[in-house]
């Protein structure tokens, strides 16, 4: 009788401890949607430049007198050492520039939609 109680008891746990596969989906879509929710609410609202490259930030909001470099500086390069190209692309069209000039204290001025490609 003891044996069969413990037996008991011990089902009911299990039982207790499972998730329905209903349950378990829903919780994913949930997760799922506060994870939209929050990409959301953390993305840039107004005029923005995209930085393509190994960077941290790729998407930086764009303000009246943005640079470049200051545009480099807040994406946060991640890469081992300084660039070898760096091209920017604005209305369709690129233009090359080279890390040197940027070190050389030659700033080139972004306007909204740019588009930074670096690479290493």
């Amino acid at each position: 009788m003891k044996t069969w109680i413990v037996c008991l008891c011990l089902a009911l746990l299990v039982v207790a401890g499972c998730t329905t596969r209903a349950r378990s989906n829903a919780q994913a879509r949930a997760a799922f949607q506060a994870g939209r929710q929050a990409a959301l609410a953390s993305e840039p609202q107004g005029p923005t430049v995209q930085v393509v490259g190994n960077v941290k930030t790729h998407i930086i909001p764009w303000t009246d007198g943005l640079t470049l470099a200051k545009a480099l500086v807040t994406a946060e390069y991640q890469g081992l050492g300084d660039p070898t190209q760096i091209t920017v692309i604005r209305n369709g069209e690129s233009a090359n520039i080279s890390p040197s000039t940027l070190l050389g204290g030659k700033d080139v001025p972004l306007e909204a939609g740019d588009r930074v490609e670096i690479r290493p």
